[in-house]
């Protein structure tokens, strides 16, 4: 494990959390950053991502105007913020990193090549 999710937890529906992407022993700081969930008997799937400066930004039509993906480089973290949640964003999220430098962002898993270990959402009705 590379990178440290954290901030899930059980939530309201139209609820807010926080998730946090941490390095774990290495800098990801000139990497893109994407955050990913994984829903029960679903496939992972693309959630939001966010180039190495972070000039630019990326959603799903799911949560776009709801989420935001940021980053602090000098803290070495990524930020998701999550706004007016729903139960069907109750998934284990997923920070994780391009697999190199200076590449832009991964619209999907099999082009990341830094996992962090997720962190489970869960949104009540």
């Amino acid at each position: 494990v590379q990178l440290q999710a954290s901030g899930g937890g059980l939530v309201q529906a139209g609820g807010s959390l926080r998730l946090s992407c941490a390095p774990s022993g290495r800098t990801f700081s000139t990497y893109g950053i994407g955050w990913f969930r994984q829903a029960p008997g679903k496939e992972r799937e693309f959630v939001a991502a966010i180039t190495w400066r972070g000039v630019a930004t990326y959603y799903s039509d799911s949560v776009k105007g709801r989420f935001t993906i940021s980053r602090d480089n000098a803290k070495n973290t990524v930020y998701l913020q999550m706004n007016s949640l729903k139960p069907e964003d109750m998934a284990v999220y997923y920070c994780a990193a391009t697999r190199s430098a200076y590449m832009g962002i991964s619209y999907y898993p099999v082009d990341c090549g830094f996992w962090g270990q997720g962190t489970l959402v869960t949104v009540s009705s």
